[in-house]
């Protein structure tokens, strides 16, 4: 069982964060161990088990990326330490920021450190503009794979800008002491 026929849910890209969390709460009553002490030792195992999807599921809901990442899996188009290669542009481009946050001196000006931001934020908006319409018609099982390579490629371009921004926000952190 996957944690989208566990929830109820079609499988998707996006979910309705709402639902989620009311689903949780009537899923974890309803599986809760405790609530089963009496129960024979194979259900117990069971329920137990269904709990801990459940909270894993709710885990991998409460984070768009985590369920991207997981539709992805379920179409076996992403391993666990996958070695994703990113195109040579993109690349170039994020090359360009790292190097001028390689640059800069423990507490840099903050100009600077705007500046690297603000390219890092425009190429983030520019990678999440040309997957949304990728995401948000995503159908289980109609989707082609193509259009699901796509959304993988931003996965990893998105995960590669999160690692620079988390970099200038360091950086952000070093100059304010």
């Amino acid at each position: 069982m996957n944690y989208f026929e566990l929830y109820g849910l079609p499988v998707q890209m996006r979910v309705d964060r709402d639902y989620i969390r009311k689903t949780f709460y009537t899923l974890s009553r309803k599986y809760h161990p405790d609530f089963h002490t009496s129960a024979p030792k194979a259900e117990q195992a069971e329920i137990l088990e269904k709990s801990s999807l459940v909270n894993k599921a709710f885990e991998v809901f409460q984070d768009p990326d985590a369920t991207i990442r997981y539709v992805l899996s379920l179409h076996d188009l992403i391993e666990a330490e996958e070695k994703y290669s990113l195109s040579p542009e993109f690349l170039m481009e994020v090359m360009d920021i790292n190097e001028q946050l390689m640059e800069m001196e423990p507490g840099a000006a903050s100009e600077s450190i705007d500046a690297c931001e603000q390219q890092a934020v425009q190429l983030l908006s520019q990678i999440n503009q040309e997957a949304e319409p990728y995401i948000a018609s995503y159908r289980s099982g109609i989707t082609p794979e193509k259009d699901l390579l796509k959304v993988k490629d931003y996965y990893y371009r998105k995960k590669y800008m999160q690692r620079i921004l988390d970099k200038i926000a360091q950086l952000r952190n070093i100059a304010t002491h």
